[in-house]
């Protein structure tokens, strides 16, 4: 039997034979009509074509469920895995999770956050372009609703947003014990501020140096020539200027420490197209390469990338649960941190 279409609440009021209001009620939360009346619209709503609209259902809740998330990039696949973890999640908790990427654009993260508080959702969890973000709109996007920061900061400007990520100390530190264990102390590829990040691993490589007592080396480029891409493009980064340093002789043999996987990956085809990469068997010495961040395609790489792998669900887990605290009042008034410990992944590259 085909459904009558209905387009709009007044004429499902006639068709079903309830109320404008009573269906409104029953819409934000079929426990609040009466269990007759509740039954007789489920079955009534059997019999149609509608799909109520999801914003006019929600015009009149104190909460409107709708979680706002942005991210800098969705080609980068460990933002993907985050944002897969955090839909998940979301949804257990019976949260709408609506997603902005800002393309590494400031103007675009802006834009992202005001679109979120236009559409009142409960909450924004952004991973901050970092230096480039637009202050004033984080400020006042943090002023309107509950905001939570996941896997990068802003310490310095907005301290009192809360924050989950991973333990940079504790992730830095494993992977340079490790490296110095096995072969040549490692030297720290960098990559221009950013973020937070950035910042956090390259002090907490200089500290564990200092630790075994060995000198720290830091490479890094802190303007980008204009033809090598864009800020965010790491890959092209680190190969373009890996590329020309291996073309004079530089860092063949030695072990690069990547500040993230990305800079890892680019490293590694500039290693490949200079014929550096040398089998463990061979017994010769070889460039050793290892990054952080554990990107979901490190194993399949050849060779596979040695790194340390972040914790994705600990951190969509964590964010959602702020969220919720948040939201329900329930939280503490201070800002609250979370840090989470990374995992050694030991594979062929280091």
């Amino acid at each position: 039997m085909k459904r009558v279409r209905i387009n709009t609440m007044e004429e499902l009021s006639v068709a079903i034979g309830v109320s404008r209001p009573t269906l409104s009620r029953y819409f934000n939360d079929p426990k609040s009509v009466r269990p007759s009346t509740a039954e007789k619209i489920r079955l009534g709503l059997q019999q149609v074509d509608y799909i109520p609209n999801f914003f006019a259902t929600r015009m009149n809740r104190e909460s409107t469920g709708i979680v706002g998330v942005i991210i800098p990039y969705l080609h980068d696949l460990f933002f993907a895995s985050l944002l897969e973890a955090i839909e998940k999640i979301g949804l257990q908790h019976d949260f709408t999770i609506l997603t902005q990427s800002s393309h590494g654009d400031p103007r675009l993260e802006a834009r992202a956050v005001e679109r979120f508080i236009s559409m009142n959702a409960d909450a924004i969890v952004i991973s901050p372009l970092g230096m480039d973000s637009d202050v004033a709109a984080l400020e006042l996007a943090a002023s309107k609703l509950p905001v939570v920061f996941i896997d990068s900061n802003l310490p310095e400007h907005l301290p009192n947003v809360d924050f989950v990520g991973t333990d940079n100390r504790q992730s830095i530190n494993i992977i340079v014990d490790y490296l110095c264990r096995t072969g040549t102390a490692p030297i720290f590829f960098s990559m221009p501020r950013l973020n937070s990040n950035s910042q956090e691993r390259e002090a907490a490589y200089v500290e564990r140096m200092q630790w075994h007592g060995l000198e720290p080396q830091v490479l890094i480029h802190e303007k980008l020539p204009e033809r090598w891409s864009e800020r965010w493009s790491f890959e092209s980064y680190a190969y373009q200027l890996m590329d020309e340093y291996f073309s004079r002789g530089r860092y063949t043999q030695d072990t690069l420490l990547c500040v993230n996987d990305l800079l890892a990956i680019g490293v590694l085809r500039a290693a490949t197209r200079h014929h550096l990469i040398i089998k463990p068997s061979a017994g010769a010495a070889g460039i050793r390469v290892a990054g952080h961040g554990g990107y979901p395609l490190s194993d399949y790489m050849t060779p596979s990338l040695t790194t340390v792998a972040q914790d994705v669900n600990a951190l969509a887990g964590a964010a959602i649960n702020m969220v919720i605290e948040r939201v329900r009042g329930a939280g503490s008034s201070l800002p609250s941190r979370q840090l989470f410990e990374a995992s050694l992944k030991i594979q062929e590259s280091a």
